[in-house]
């Protein structure tokens, strides 16, 4: 066994089991942690076979911005622990629908079935090693990503807008304890009845409408 195949099965074994660590563990805290040691395997893997732009990126992007910006806020946030079972059967029929609608769309736009199914003598990926030499990790995925796969592209982006959603919906708790002023009450309110004037005396005021 050779260092890097050692090396390969080390960082695929930690980062199976930090990503089950993941979402298995109840605190947030933990799981984020255990997510900055999937990211850390991950740009492991990405070094060994070659990609050092992709392996410093996870690096820089993922564990040094929003894995660290992730821990600060849930530890910030009074994330309660609940540990009430979430049926998951009631939610099958919803998730099983958007799953096909998300399927048929992409079969719709690059036939993904095929891509799945093509043989060897046709493919439908571009040898970049025989198109062009010296080729850069930054350029070879500049033009996978705009070209080949801009679709998926776009899509990241929308899951991206998804969870940014999301963070906000988590965030907006209505609290009962803070004074503030309710719009549509005051502007349902009779000025009639709530406007006095008041006439003030050296033994105390007369109170006039």
């Amino acid at each position: 066994m050779t260092i890097e195949t050692f090396l390969f099965l080390t960082f695929s074994i930690f980062a199976l089991i930090s990503a089950l660590m993941v979402v298995s563990l109840v605190n947030a805290v933990h799981s984020v942690l255990f997510l900055i040691l999937v990211f850390c395997n991950i740009a492991g893997l990405l070094l060994l076979i070659g990609a050092e732009f992709l392996s410093f990126m996870f690096l820089i992007v993922y564990v040094g911005a929003i894995a660290v910006l992730f821990l600060f806020v849930v530890m910030m946030l009074n994330i309660r622990v609940n540990l009430t079972t979430l049926n998951l059967a009631s939610l099958a029929p919803l998730g099983g629908t958007i799953l096909c609608i998300l399927f048929y769309q992409l079969n719709l736009t690059t036939n993904i079935f095929k891509l799945f199914l093509s043989s060897a003598d046709q493919p439908l990926w571009i040898n970049w090693f025989s198109e062009k030499e010296n080729l850069s990790n930054v350029k070879v995925i500049g033009n996978l990503l705009y070209t080949n796969f801009s679709l998926l592209f776009l899509l990241s982006s929308l899951i991206l807008l998804v969870a940014m959603i999301g963070a906000i919906v988590l965030t907006m708790h209505q609290r009962t304890d803070v004074k503030k002023q309710k719009i549509e009450l005051q502007l349902i309110r009779n000025p009639a009845g709530v406007v006095k004037f008041i006439k003030l005396r050296n033994n105390g005021y007369d109170e006039t409408r």
